[in-house]
């Protein structure tokens, strides 16, 4: 199938009512009917301030963390649309691919 790969990137302490960004992107790619969503902890990263932000012992807080999906192009609109709605601020990648699944799903 064709459609979108989308990356959402965050931090750990960053929240969208109440709720870290990361779990409420997960949790709405599943109210919305999505394939699925991976959420990754980063070790490090540079924020669109150029400041690091990374895990630390004492201090996980700061971590980056990055939301992935791969979705049609009517999921993308649809998502997009919800996250305006929304009001959430969010600085994301949107990559043309093609996804699938192979071999036969196991019970």
């Amino acid at each position: 199938m064709d459609g979108y790969q989308i990356t959402f990137f965050t931090q750990q302490d960053r929240r969208h009512h109440g709720k870290p960004v990361g779990d409420w992107l997960v949790r709405l790619a599943r109210e919305m009917g999505l394939c699925g969503a991976t959420l990754i902890a980063g070790a490090e990263g540079i924020g669109h301030h150029h400041r690091i932000h990374s895990a630390r012992f004492f201090e996980l807080a700061d971590q980056p963390l990055s939301v992935v999906m791969a979705v049609s192009a009517e999921e993308a609109d649809r998502l997009f649309e919800r996250l305006r709605a929304e009001g959430v601020h969010l600085f994301y990648v949107k990559i043309p691919v093609e996804y699938g699944v192979l071999g036969e799903q196991r019970t």
